[in-house]
């Protein structure tokens, strides 16, 4: 009677054991989103995720060139506006060169640390922040400049500070330490 008993405790703690993992990959699954072709994985952090996005390959550049790599792999959290390939395409002709060129090290942390929220903010975080905020909510990144978003119908927006808008055209890409919305336009501090 032991042995069945026993036989039985141990079949219900595989079992148990065996839905978890097939519930928390399930889990896993439904929160891994492509992204420039590429799996974006909930369990790896912004940048190992990032490397891995045909979409992202100019922004991945200038992450390296401004030396923010080791920031966007920390603990975080952070929320990230990031730019496609076609975003940066739209700068003036010259701009990415330029910004790119170790001189302008910090020029281009500053551009790029103004896409960055200190804290993780999903899409539904954000619009509720400006639903109370009547229409429109500011958030102050990590640059210490001031991002403006709001709707547009079902459209998340940016607003820089000269007035430039863009659009979230993939929200909450959730990484290990933080969370991706891509856009599809580069937001520019007051400079």
């Amino acid at each position: 009677m032991k042995t069945k008993t026993f036989i039985s405790t141990v079949s219900f703690a595989v079992a148990l054991l065996f839905g978890t993992t097939v519930m928390a990959q399930s889990k896993m699954e439904k929160d891994t989103k492509m992204v420039g072709g590429a799996e974006m994985y909930p369990s790896k952090d912004i940048i190992s995720n990032a490397v891995n996005s045909k979409d992202h390959t100019t922004l991945v550049a200038a992450v390296k060139a401004a030396d923010l790599v080791e920031t966007l792999q920390g603990d975080g959290p952070f929320t990230v506006f990031a730019p496609t390939n076609a975003a940066f395409d739209k700068l003036p002709e010259g701009t990415v060169a330029t910004l790119l060129k170790p001189e302008n090290k910090g020029k281009l942390q500053s551009v790029l640390t103004y896409h960055v929220l200190a804290g993780k903010f999903s899409g539904k975080d954000i619009m509720k922040t400006i639903k109370k905020g009547g229409g429109k909510a500011t958030f102050k990144t990590v640059n210490g400049a001031m991002l403006t978003a709001m709707m547009d119908g079902k459209s998340l927006i940016l607003k820089d500070e000269s007035g430039n808008k863009s659009m979230v055209t993939i929200a909450d890409v959730n990484q290990s330490n933080g969370v991706i919305h891509v856009v599809d336009t580069v937001v520019l501090p007051g400079m």
